[in-house]
């Protein structure tokens, strides 16, 4: 083998598995790209030690703390994770790496899909309202609304602004509180200078707000690893982080929501452990 461990995700659950199953004494490589939501993130006000953060900052601390390990680090995407019965085997393209047990905690690819989100993502749009519904207390927001979990969360978020406006493409009728206007049209483009300033429609009508949620799913975890069991979208664990493939874990927002870091660390440290112990017990 290569590696006793590889973990794909290069995010908060990914340095944390990498961090625990090092201490473990286990060889770990990590591969991924860093991770731009949380580097992008203006203001973190719920990770546990810490009042107000910025995102870039927390992110610093989580790479210089993996630097005093002996964890390698490449920076690539992956095309694919092959569980081979004794083994995995991780293509990267242009050749294959090894490894006894191996950890999927790549995240969600919130995709791009309407015009302008990913310019202004941070500077005007986000997708996370606990994380950042406290920083439009008494304004105006306007919430784009792809699945249930969407309905959840304008109306939290609805607790705290003046007024709220709900994009609904979520297929169907929804029931929000009593003061959320619904609009059913499809989102065309943000627009707006250093931030997004209005949300433009498909017949052109122009919403303007403070700040803009998009809540929608993570692009499908099974094209990355073939025959993993998928639940709601989302990677089935179980409370160790073990899925159905034997020597196969899972953390963080890959594992389905809430999209969270103190999450996503905690469950990091959970498969970083689980899969040093599989290790050990399968020598």
């Amino acid at each position: 083998m290569d590696y006793d461990i590889i973990i794909v995700g290069f995010g908060p659950a990914g340095i944390s598995a990498g961090l625990n199953a090092s201490i473990r004494r286990k060889k770990v490589l990590i591969i991924g790209k860093k991770s731009k939501a949380l580097e992008k993130s203006p203001s973190i006000k719920n990770y546990l030690g810490f009042n107000d953060i910025k995102g870039s900052d927390l992110y610093n601390n989580f790479t210089n703390h993996i630097k005093n390990y002996p964890v390698e680090i490449l920076d690539k995407k992956i095309k694919a994770v092959y569980a081979m019965g004794e083994y995995f085997s991780v293509d990267l393209g242009e050749k294959m790496l090894t490894s006894k047990a191996c950890i999927i905690a790549a995240g969600v690819d919130m995709g791009k899909s309407i015009e302008g989100e990913d310019k202004f993502f941070a500077k005007g749009i986000s997708y996370c309202a606990t994380c950042d519904a406290s920083l439009y207390k008494g304004k105006k927001v306007v919430l784009v609304g792809m699945n249930d979990e969407a309905i959840e969360e304008a109306n939290f978020i609805n607790k705290m602004t003046s007024q709220t406006i709900f994009v609904n493409l979520n297929k169907k009728d929804v029931k929000l509180d009593d003061g959320i206007e619904i609009i059913n049209k499809k989102p065309e483009k943000f627009t707006g200078k250093l931030k997004a300033e209005s949300l433009i429609l498909e017949d052109g009508q122009e919403l303007k707000a403070d700040g803009f949620f998009i809540i929608k799913n993570s692009s499908k975890p099974e094209s990355l690893v073939p025959s993993v069991e998928i639940e709601d979208g989302h990677i089935k664990v179980n409370y160790d982080m073990t899925t159905n493939i034997k020597g196969l874990f899972a953390c963080g927002d890959i594992t389905g929501r809430p999209y969270q870091i103190n999450k996503a660390a905690g469950q990091g440290q959970i498969a970083g452990l689980n899969a040093a112990s599989f290790i050990s017990k399968n020598r």
